[in-house]
């Protein structure tokens, strides 16, 4: 026989799949992280032996830890540190309605907690460096309360509140089931526990409300409920998934206006209230006997027969196969019309709540799958809890800074009291519920208004950061493509901000409000996160701190802008008044007077007319909105929602991240390479040698389309010269002042000069075309007349 090769002698080592769960655990199994939000709290259970790490986050804030033994009792002992004051951060905040205080304030009204006896101890201060930390054992069973306190921020200043994180390495991997369990959100009516791979049939009265548990992460449930008083007249009119879809226009509901689940009789059942993980599934029924068989395990337990088991004692007759809301199941549909699963996006915690519209009989399983990747290969329980039709919780999905951060609710604006009174129609947008219309106007005549009056629109999610520190202007020149050190105390300028490669992280502008401090405004949490790690990474001496809780704004645009705001705001002689204020420079200044809310104005919009952005703390808003629409009306002052919105910045040619860039486009491929001074910025900057050589070999270039057709165009459409594709629509709108359909395109610069003309490929962009002509990008007053007159 001949020797093998050396190579083919040498065994090939069997090594691990390596995948990799941005959010889920990447921290030690014994390590657990909870994340305080700035001005708000935490409640945590915990245990003796547990190692607490404290870490002051963005740097500067300072925070409070409380603790209560079993038996309802403040006990500094607890931390094995002496308590140093009465917690007045905790009283302020349970005193207001701040939204993490209320699962703090029912922790402690369960366990009959005394609020008058808290004592806090209290670490960090404004002058702790980010990630700054603090280390505690813990010596007693029971809560630690974290606070984040803070004061009212005025928006000329910088002193807002921050995150705070909380890292508990624990003493004991093998907890009960009970300390699994996230507190709850109110006082439970029931609370069911539905082992791995079993179901429970429970009963609700109209009005409650039925909060789903994915207590371990990663599993699914089936949901079905019953009109009870079907049920008693021997009729089992399921929750129907077709019918819902039909109803809903969409694949299952959501909160929001589409938040109902109907029978086949087309009665509302349940609504949806709030949901923190959005991604489920209506198509396929119920795990079922003939699935495990076909695949080869006859005999496997599944959730159908669960479900006629546990619905058996209603009279309700069994099923082959149960349709259901498939809560937590990550399914989806391909481009092959193929239906396919894979692991849930659900994580430790996250729950569904809905709420019953009529006396319901439901039923709830934890779902068997262990032979694919439906409950992560590794099937746990579920938990229902019932709550009184009394309690009050927000209509809410969950959104996440980053994949590593906690889920947080959307939550309403603090110009919501006045808006939500016009209109209905609101979408979820960066954690906040926005306007998409509103009641009496619609979307053109909102447009017409902006156009030729005045308009007010809530943009408070735009993220706003605080810059301060001596080496801030240094950290924002590397970091920004724009050259920061040109701009004055007073002074606004947009910016690109780019990785390494070129492609962009966030667009936004720039306020310097002092030699060393600057407020940087974008659209996505990630960029203040990469200021943060710029600064470390380089070792500058800045501070980069969130300030979006402590700073809503509206923007007011329109010709009529400067008129009504000249009625109302107050600055000091140092400070331009509002007739004075020239294009991209801000002003600080009062409502009606010396005494009056603090706000900062600047001329800067998003609309491609005079317009201006009002920003204020939350406390303010009311009194700020209330002020601007007294001295609109006279002047024709309108609301504008979101749809408006579009329509405009489409037609004045600005770009909206995700449709004109993401980090696979450069500043140039945007239509926004004005904002890289390439020749006159001389400092180095991030992206700075991608930017040249992509600067100098261009691929793309961002144009404008007029379609030659009254038909819709949207995002993703598909370009073509022929049969070839060479680009892709980004934006597209019905234009009310051109009378056409236009659209935002990136196209191949081999293509993408003026005259050009291209088809827009529709079905499968091929079988419909639509034709256009490539234009300017700008439709409308592109030499920016309008915002600079």
């Amino acid at each position: 026989m001949r020797d093998l090769h050396p190579a083919m002698a040498m065994a090939r080592p069997v090594l691990p799949s390596i995948v990799r769960y941005p959010g889920m655990p990447t921290l030690p199994k014994d390590t657990e992280r909870y994340r305080c939000k700035g001005g708000g709290s935490l409640v945590v259970r915990v245990e003796p032996g547990d190692h607490v790490t404290v870490i002051d986050s963005e740097g500067g804030q300072p925070c409070e830890l409380s603790f209560l033994d079993e038996t309802g009792r403040f006990q500094s002992a607890g931390l094995g540190a002496a308590f140093t004051n009465g917690a007045e951060g905790l009283k302020a905040i349970l005193a207001s309605n701040e939204e993490s205080a209320a699962r703090v304030r029912t922790a402690l009204q369960r366990r009959g907690a005394d609020l008058s006896s808290a004592g806090a101890l209290r670490i960090f201060g404004e002058t702790s460096a980010p990630g700054e930390k603090a280390e505690f054992t813990i010596a007693m069973r029971g809560l630690l309360i974290a606070v984040a306190p803070g004061s009212a921020m005025s928006p000329e200043t910088q002193d807002t509140a921050t995150p705070v994180e909380i890292r508990i390495r624990r003493s004991k991997l093998i907890r009960d089931y009970s300390w699994a369990l996230p507190e709850p959100i109110a006082d439970p009516i029931e609370d069911i526990r539905i082992k791995a791979a079993t179901a429970s049939a429970y009963f609700v009265r109209a009005g409650e409300f039925i909060q789903i548990i994915d207590v371990y992460g990663r599993q699914c449930t089936d949901f079905q409920a019953f009109a009870a008083r079907k049920v008693d007249k021997g009729l089992d009119r399921a929750l129907d998934s077709t019918v819902t879809r039909t109803l809903l226009s969409r694949s299952y509901p959501t909160p929001g206006l589409p938040s109902k689940a109907f029978d086949r009789d087309f009665e509302p059942l349940i609504e949806i209230v709030q949901d923190t993980v959005g991604r489920h599934d209506a198509f396929a029924t119920a795990c079922n006997s003939r699935y495990y068989d076909d695949m080869g395990y006859p005999g496997h337990v599944n959730c159908t027969d669960n479900f006629n088991g546990a619905l058996a004692p209603y009279g309700i007759a069994s099923r082959k196969g149960w349709e259901a809301i498939n809560y937590f199941y990550n399914t989806n549909i391909d481009h092959n019309n193929q239906l396919y699963l894979d692991e849930p996006w659900s994580r430790p915690g996250d729950y569904v709540l809905m709420r019953a519209l009529t006396d319901l009989v439901c039923v709830s399983s934890s779902c068997p799958d262990d032979i694919d990747a439906a409950n992560g290969w590794d099937p746990t329980d579920i938990h229902v809890r019932t709550f009184s039709g009394k309690e009050k919780f927000s209509r809410a999905v969950a959104y996440r800074m980053t994949p590593e951060a906690d889920a947080e609710l959307t939550r309403e604006t603090a110009f919501h009291p006045r808006f939500s009174a016009l209109t209905r129609d609101y979408t979820e947008y960066r954690g906040y519920w926005l306007p998409n219309r509103f009641t009496a106007e619609g979307p053109v005549e909102e447009y017409w208004a902006c156009r030729e009056k005045a308009v007010v629109i809530d943009l408070s999610p735009l993220r706003k950061f605080e810059v301060t520190g001596p080496d801030a202007e240094e950290l924002l020149q590397y970091c920004l493509t724009r050259d920061v050190r040109k701009l004055s105390t007073g002074q606004v300028v947009y910016s690109a901000m780019c990785y390494e490669h070129g492609g962009m992280i966030d667009d936004g502008t720039l306020f310097r409000l002092g030699t060393t401090n600057f407020r940087w405004i974008g659209g996505d949490d990630y960029s203040g996160i990469w200021l943060r790690e710029q600064a470390e990474k380089k070792g500058f001496k800045a501070w980069v701190r969130s300030s979006t809780d402590q700073m809503h704004n509206i923007a007011l645009q329109g010709p009529k802008s400067r008129d009504i705001l000249k009625e109302i705001i107050w600055t000091a002689p140092r400070q331009p008044e509002i007739g004075e204020l020239e294009w991209f420079r801000f002003a600080v200044g009062r409502i009606g007077g010396f005494e009056g809310a603090p706000v900062v104005v600047s001329r800067t919009g998003y609309t491609g007319e005079l317009g201006y952005e009002i920003f204020c703390h939350p406390k303010d808003a009311l009194i700020v909105l209330d002020a601007v629409w007294a001295a609109g009306e006279p002047h024709g002052l309108k609301p504008m929602g979101l749809e408006a919105l579009d329509m405009v910045r489409i037609e004045a040619g600005l770009v909206f991240a995700h449709h004109e860039f993401d980090d696979q486009t450069d500043p140039f491929e945007a239509g926004i390479g004005f904002t890289v001074p390439l020749k006159s910025k001389q400092d180095d900057f991030i992206g700075r040698e991608a930017l040249i050589r992509r600067r100098e070999n261009p691929r793309h270039i961002m144009v404008g389309l007029d379609v030659q057709a009254n038909e819709a165009v949207g995002h993703g459409d598909c370009i073509h010269i022929g049969r070839a594709q060479v680009g892709v629509i980004t934006s597209a709108t019905r234009s009310p002042i051109l009378g056409k359909t236009i659209a935002l395109a990136r196209v191949d610069v081999t293509h993408a000069a003026v005259g050009t003309a291209v088809e827009i490929g529709k079905l499968d962009g091929h079988q419909k075309r639509l034709p256009a002509v490539i234009v300017p990008l700008s439709h409308y007053d592109p030499q920016k007349t309008r915002p600079r007159s």
